[in-house]
């Protein structure tokens, strides 16, 4: 009689085992991944924050063109959804993502800190921090070569608030006046009409703006670096390894192709030819 109790104990453990077993196969098999519920949705929203060429936003259309926006559309193509431009700040580029109103940040720096409040996707591009100014800005050294040499009381630098370069340059600064400003064209207004003598961006960035004016702006790569990071997609937090590694591949194959590079040289022309 026990051993007829063992058995029929042992054949139901067995076959709840494989109950359980064909139930976990089956979730496993109809878990839907973040991306599969975009498609279902029909649309991938971008969160985009305007800095030229990265994410550039036409004023009258509202037509976003830049390298980024370029990949977004890319991205959107490859799902087989449209794309969709949710305009926003850098102040807010990340809560944004945090609340989910959109299901990428366009051109995030990769920071530790913002890495605990959201993934990344692979760099797709690196990403350092210049200084423009006029070369003949008595207040500027001539022999300045890192962030200590314009570290002074009569400085402004002028910054887009709430940026990767805000946080760099406000760590970096100790005697300088820092000149927050909420957008690209009111951090370059602030140098041109010299109400700041410095401007503090990304170096490709600061490079449009040393080639629209070749009579009077220069630009320095601090040495040691302000701040040298991968700029990538922002990813929500939630996302598996597995659909993070979907945005991997997609980035990987265009920056290992040079067609990343194609795109960065198309935006920085784009922005050259509105400027002339």
């Amino acid at each position: 009689m026990l051993r007829n109790v063992m058995t029929s104990a042992l054949r139901a453990t067995a076959a709840l085992a494989l109950t359980v077993g064909l139930s976990t196969t089956a979730m496993a098999e109809t878990a839907e991944g973040y991306w599969q519920a975009v498609q279902k949705s029909g649309t991938l929203r971008c969160g985009a924050a305007v800095a030229p060429p990265y994410v550039m936003r036409d004023p009258a259309s509202g037509e976003y063109s830049g390298f980024f926006a370029d990949l977004c559309r890319e991205f959107a193509e490859v799902l087989q959804v449209k794309p969709e431009f949710v305009d926003t700040t850098w102040d807010n580029i990340v809560a944004g993502l945090q609340a989910g109103k959109w299901d990428v940040s366009l051109a995030l720096n990769r920071t530790s800190a913002r890495a605990m409040a959201v993934q990344f996707s692979v760099p797709a591009m690196e990403y350092q921090i210049s200084l423009a100014y006029n070369k003949d800005n008595p207040k500027i050294p001539s022999s300045a070569a890192s962030v200590a040499d314009i570290d002074k009381a009569d400085v402004t630098l002028a910054v887009m608030s709430g940026t990767a370069q805000d946080k760099a340059i406000s760590a970096a600064v100790k005697t300088a006046t820092i000149l927050r400003l909420p957008t690209n064209d009111e951090t370059r207004l602030a140098v041109v009409s010299r109400r700041a003598d410095i401007l503090v961006d990304a170096s490709d960035t600061n490079q449009l703006f040393t080639q629209s004016n070749p009579d009077w702006a220069v630009a320095l790569n601090p040495a040691p670096a302000l701040a040298k990071q991968g700029v990538a997609f922002g990813l929500p937090h939630q996302l598996s390894a597995s659909d993070v590694e979907v945005v991997n591949i997609f980035l990987e194959e265009r920056v290992a192709t040079g067609h990343v590079d194609a795109l960065i040289k198309k935006a920085v022309d784009d922005v050259l030819k509105a400027g002339n």
